[in-house]
């Protein structure tokens, strides 16, 4: 009780004084906002310089920072690399405190809003478009890169005509130089946006986990970034091209590689390797060749290596930083990906739904909010899928599960893999699992609000099963949570689909639950006009056992351990600094090597020589100390005992629900699509003037349909707002 009452200052033991308790919670969330106010100083400081570096203020600045730092010993790098590198490292290091501060999340009744609330990352102001579900902070975030293009455009097309009263240039050269002058202009604001592309896509990032914006949302910034970033490199590369063929030199300037100065050559095999990815990472290739898109998007490796050559080490350095932060993320996640995890169940659902339960270690912690990415050796070695937890992480403390729909090649092939398990005469087939994550927000907002409103389409229902086996737990085991009314709203094609609901026993988890939740389901068969033939009956799954080795999920995640991941943070950066200090002083310096591509080259070795050694040396000692802590658990064996026969996760046998099930109200409705603006009016009318928390999850068309009339909702009432999750969004009502 001692350890508990530390975490939540409600809750008193007799052996700690609640004065200093209290005492306590003052000092560490002192420290956390002295924390947040330090770091936002830092990126306000740091975005402020990046915006005025195009004019005349800014670049005047920089080269003052540059005069004033460039006779230490790492040179003019080592000071551009101080200005647009060395405040993001600062803030993810800063993030560690942070992170290790703030603990474990707790949400007390006295901090729930009875009136609504506006959320600048929840309220839905764009709906319909090019950016999807676009939030007020998004908004703004948008409008002021569209701003920071335009306003650099004007000010280096000034910068550009000034440079034409230095040079005597003929009339006929005019417009060749211009030409060279935006494209060199186009480049380095393309840098400029480089430095933010690789920040959204660190799956588990420190800095995505500090501000709580989960990979698969912060995806789409990467997306529109890589537009951005992509049109300006190719406009760079594009006026160039011109410019050198007005000039007659366009295949000696490509083919050139100058030992002092921009080497060309890598700059064209960069700037190929980069259209590749961005060619085929536009949405119908996407869509329609996901595995071309996935594979071509591994040139993003040449992109790098060949821009450092491009442009030597201390232009490189610009943009070094988030790079560094994404080849932290990448080396953990390979660390982590090559263990191979049991696979303690494998169940194969009616409806074409497989439902795999995963074993994991008890130091590895997730909320119901969150995903895995999931490879399955025998299908493919390079094929890894996203998919949402199903279980909450009170189901268990040595598994996780989640299902999986039938919709492809790969989910076909595993199905069918699980099947053929279950027959006498091909039982030796085997699944071997390769996990990484889990990922996802770092705050359980569903455990938020007082009133939680949850749209699935189809199989995003998963992550809702979670939620609610989540809830009940803690209900039932008077742990902290808000929630106490709870509307399902759930769009199906098929009624084969509802037994997905009852793979979780409501009653089971929480005994005489109606009496303490209100709990309604409201369910929409849109391509059936009426209850099957098959309505009422049992469907049985085909369920498999798989052998326990006692293989179980890594920890070496960057949402694991906040300690360790932090060390393996603060470690690889200090040794990056190391390795290039000696590197400068015992060889650049003594043999006078000026080759700018060789410089450049050496540079991002020290990156990898620093993350694969210092922050391979963390990730062993971490391996070692959770292998250590693994051994005292002895508790692994009886759970996973319970994971084979709990009815948490469903029995073999599902059974559909009816249209009247008065304990958890449930609600069937044939042959229509839910209307969300009945639906929101109508809870409204019941639940009363309060702040509302909805989550979505499923395809793009019902989370627009339910952004729109949020806002829509919102601005006839003002008072609601907007959020965002795995192929889901949140919003505030």
């Amino acid at each position: 009780m001692g350890s508990n009452s530390l975490k939540n200052p409600l809750l008193f033991s007799d052996e700690v004084e609640p004065g200093y308790v209290k005492h306590s919670y003052f000092l560490k969330s002192s420290v956390k906002w002295g924390l947040k106010i330090v770091m936002w100083v830092i990126f306000i400081a740091w975005v402020g310089v990046i915006f005025l570096y195009p004019g005349e203020i800014g670049s005047q600045l920089v080269e003052k920072i540059i005069n004033a730092t460039n006779g230490s010993v790492f040179g003019t790098s080592g000071s551009l690399f101080l200005v647009f590198s060395a405040p993001i490292l600062l803030i993810a290091i800063l993030a560690v405190a942070h992170l290790i501060i703030s603990g474990e999340h707790v949400f007390e009744k006295s901090k729930s809003s009875k009136k609504p609330r506006f959320r600048l990352w929840t309220f839905p102001v764009l709906v319909d478009g090019p950016f999807g579900v676009v939030s007020a902070a998004e908004f703004i975030g948008i409008t002021l890169f569209v701003v920071f293009i335009i306003w650099a455009m004007y000010a280096y097309t000034l910068r550009n005509i000034s440079l034409l009263t230095l040079f005597d240039i003929s009339s006929s050269e005019t417009g060749r130089f211009m030409l060279e002058l935006t494209g060199l202009r186009c480049g380095m604001l393309g840098l400029l946006c480089l430095i933010f592309l690789f920040l959204p896509v660190s799956r588990g990032s420190l800095l995505l986990r500090l501000i709580d914006i989960p990979f698969e949302h912060a995806t789409r910034y990467h997306v529109w970034l890589g537009h951005l970033t992509m049109m300006l490199f190719t406009l760079h590369g594009l006026f160039y091209v011109i410019g050198w063929a007005m000039n007659g030199t366009l295949v000696k300037e490509l083919l050139e590689w100058k030992r002092v100065g921009i080497a060309n050559l890598p700059g064209v095999i960069s700037l190929l390797a980069g259209l590749f990815m961005w060619v085929t990472s536009l949405h119908p290739v996407r869509k329609d060749y996901f595995e071309l898109f996935f594979y071509t998007h591994q040139l993003y490796v040449v992109f790098v290596v060949f821009l450092a050559l491009h442009v030597g080490d201390f232009v490189f350095s610009i943009v070094a930083g988030a790079i560094f932060i994404f080849m932290l993320d990448r080396f953990l996640r390979f660390c982590q990906s090559r263990t191979k995890v049991d696979v303690l169940s494998a169940k194969c659902l009616p409806c074409g739904t497989v439902e795999l339960v995963l074993s994991k270690p008890r130091s590895l912690q997730y909320n119901a909010l969150n995903f895995i990415f999931l490879q399955v050796r025998e299908l493919s070695w390079l094929q890894w899928h996203p998919f949402s937890v199903s279980s909450s992480p009170l189901d268990g403390k040595h598994h996780l599960a989640i299902l999986i729909k039938v919709l492809g090649g790969w989910t076909a092939r595993l199905r069918d893999s699980i099947l053929s398990m279950s027959e006498p005469e091909l039982s030796k087939t085997t699944i071997t699992a390769s996990v990484e994550g889990p990922y996802g927000h770092e705050t359980p907002y569903h455990l938020m609000y007082e009133n939680l409103i949850l749209v699935a389409g189809g199989i995003g229902i998963s992550p809702f099963l979670a939620i609610l086996s989540d809830i009940l737990h803690r209900v039932s085991d008077g742990k902290p949570c808000l929630p106490r009314k709870i509307l399902v709203v759930w769009a199906v094609k098929k009624s084969d689909e509802l037994p997905l609901l009852s793979s979780i026993d409501m009653e089971s988890i929480c005994p005489f639950f109606s009496n303490k939740i209100n709990l309604e389901i409201d369910i929409y068969v849109t391509r059936e006009s009426g209850p099957s033939m098959e309505e009422g009956k049992v469907h049985v799954a085909s369920s498999s056992s798989c052998p326990f080795s006692g293989r179980s999920m890594s920890p070496l995640v960057g949402t694991g351990n906040n300690v360790w991941s932090g060390l393996y943070v603060i470690i690889s950066t200090v040794g990056f600094i190391v390795l290039m200090a000696l590197l400068r002083i015992f060889y650049i310096k003594p043999y006078n090597v000026s080759t700018w591509w060789y410089l450049g080259l050496l540079f991002i070795a020290c990156m990898v020589m620093s993350v694969v050694i210092f922050g391979g040396l963390v990730i062993g000692l971490w391996h070692l100390w959770d292998k250590k802590a693994s051994a005292n658990d002895k508790d692994e064996d009886i759970d996973r005992i319970k994971v084979e026969s709990t009815p948490s996760y469903g029995p073999v046998e599902d059974k559909v629900l009816t249209q009247n099930n008065p304990e958890s109200s449930t609600i069937i409705q044939y042959g229509t699509r839910p209307d969300f603006k009945e639906i929101f009016a109508s809870t409204s009318r019941k639940w009363g003037n309060v702040d509302v928390g909805v989550l979505v999850c499923g395809p793009p068309t019902l989370q627009s349909s339910v952004a729109k009339e949020i806002r829509s909702h919102n601005i006839r009432r003002q008072k609601h707002d907007t959020i965002f999750h795995f192929n889901s969004h949140s919003f505030d009502l």
